[in-house]
């Protein structure tokens, strides 16, 4: 529960979207992912209350039902349905498309099937090969970005090869605030969609052994998480990469490997995202089955 909690956390839209938060933002791009971070915590800390009262198959969607009534409960667990559906067949796609890279040969629909089938074999098998997965893909993923952070932070301390101490792009064009306030409230609404996926644990938590203890050790850590992922990881890429410069911020992170001069920065960025894609894909399968049920249940599905 612990890795599903921290993997859960950092998706695929982090390594590659957030670019676009930072290229409308400037470096207060940091302040929209705090922003959305907050209402996060707050939201993780409520969510898990209430799984820890009352853990059932559905989660929220439960929730609203006993709070706001059948409608609301209706809507809210088609909708969450819906967008992980639709994930599903992105993060699939887009998993082809990186795998595309390296097999040219095989056709993008040929992954996309072979993806698609082999994560719906795992999660039918049961909830622990999911749990499994997840677990492997997310200490891939917390690995990365412990060590992107590591890596960033001694470049900054001046204790990098070739490094000087100093952090001279996140004030170097237009300042920290570049494009005033705005921005920064609009990029805020964007960052939101980054942080899907930290509430799946609240769902899985319904069918693990001891559900109120796992969800109130994973949702008291969401904090640091937020804090030190996405937060922190954020801020090296404005302080080291040019906020300004459009080609490096459609791949941000590639952009602070290359600064920092690790050998094969878009091959090694490429199996990260790729991991990440996969945990979504895995995740959206879970997600998406767990929430049906909790329809078909309640009478709201067929």
């Amino acid at each position: 529960m612990h890795m599903i909690a921290l993997g859960g956390v950092i998706g695929a839209g982090l390594f590659v979207g957030s670019g676009v938060v930072i290229g409308a933002a400037g470096p207060a791009a940091v302040i929209s992912f705090a922003l959305t971070g907050a209402l996060v915590v707050l939201v993780m800390r409520m969510l898990g209350e209430m799984a820890v009262a009352y853990p059932a198959i559905g989660g929220f969607y439960e929730y609203n039902r006993l709070a706001l009534g059948e409608l609301a409960g209706f809507l809210t667990g088609w909708m969450y349905w819906y967008f992980w559906v639709i994930v599903v067949a992105l993060e699939a796609v887009a998993g082809a498309r990186i795998l595309g890279g390296w097999w040219p040969g095989i056709a993008p629909w040929q992954f996309t099937l072979a993806l698609v089938g082999v994560f719906t074999i795992v999660n039918l098998l049961s909830v622990r090969s999911y749990g499994e997965a997840e677990f492997w893909f997310a200490s891939i993923k917390v690995a990365a970005i412990i060590a992107f952070l590591c890596a960033g932070a001694l470049f900054a301390l001046g204790a990098w090869p070739g490094a000087s101490a100093g952090l001279p792009q996140l004030t170097a064009h237009g300042g920290f605030l570049p494009r005033g306030i705005v921005p920064v409230l609009t990029g805020a609404v964007a960052a939101t969609g980054f942080y899907f996926g930290a509430e799946i644990v609240t769902i899985a938590a319904a069918e693990s052994a001891e559900p109120d203890k796992a969800v109130a050790e994973t949702t008291q850590s969401v904090i640091w998480r937020v804090l030190i992922f996405y937060i922190g990881s954020i801020f090296l890429v404005v302080a080291l990469v040019p906020w300004n410069d459009a080609a490096r911020m459609t791949r941000p992170y590639v952009s602070v490997m290359e600064v920092l001069r690790i050998p094969a920065a878009p091959t090694v960025m490429s199996l990260v995202i790729l991991t990440a894609v996969l945990s979504a894909l895995n995740s959206g399968l879970f997600a998406a089955s767990r929430m049906l049920m909790a329809l078909a249940r309640r009478g709201d599905a067929p």
